[in-house]
């Protein structure tokens, strides 16, 4: 079983992946960094690179756009999993179908997809830390493809709440603490 997990929602731009890190020592000699994104365009691209070039060189970077839990089984042991982000794995998972999308055939991908990485994280004796956006603050997408991306990353994101032993909420690049820790976990 973890060791632990920390889990770190909030909105775009709001300091995810910076906190993530910064709760991820960055002397440890030990990490999996999991990336979700694809450089699908010149702008994911740039975001990549520039993510990539935050990062100390020793992690080591598993690039799974898709079957997380599997290629975790397959990557080396170690002491920290960083995964950035549900939010690109969840929509990975939405263009990856066939046209027209299928609420069923989406709902049973992400729930296969999240029960893959809930297993991945139950055999493991890393601590984990997941990054993921909150996107039901904002207004009710006016595409159903966008209602229905809402609803299913409001429901990995619910699931992987309750799974964690603490969650922070993301605000102007300050940390809430809404689930267990202790308040002195600042960003570092």
């Amino acid at each position: 079983m973890a060791r632990s997990l920390t889990f770190i929602l909030g909105g775009a731009r709001s300091g995810k992946s910076d906190h993530a890190q910064g709760l991820v020592d960055r002397t440890a000699s030990n990490v999996l960094f999991v990336a979700t994104a694809e450089a699908l365009d010149e702008e994911m691209q740039a975001r990549i690179t520039a993510h990539r070039s935050r990062r100390p060189s020793h992690w080591v970077t598993l690039e799974a756009p898709r079957r997380v839990g599997e290629a975790l089984r397959a990557a080396p042991p170690s002491d920290w999993v960083l995964l950035d982000c549900m939010t690109l794995l969840v929509s990975n998972l939405l263009v990856g179908l066939p046209e027209p999308i299928s609420e069923t055939d989406y709902y049973a991908a992400v729930d296969k997809e999240l029960d893959g990485l809930l297993d991945a994280i139950s055999n493991s004796t890393a601590n984990w830390v997941i990054v993921s956006n909150e996107v039901g603050l904002g207004l009710v997408p006016v595409y159903p493809m966008g209602r229905l991306f809402r609803d299913a990353l409001g429901r990995v994101n619910q699931q992987l709440a309750q799974a964690a032993d603490t969650v922070y909420f993301m605000v102007s690049g300050l940390p809430m603490l809404v689930k267990g820790g202790s308040s002195d976990h600042g960003a570092h």
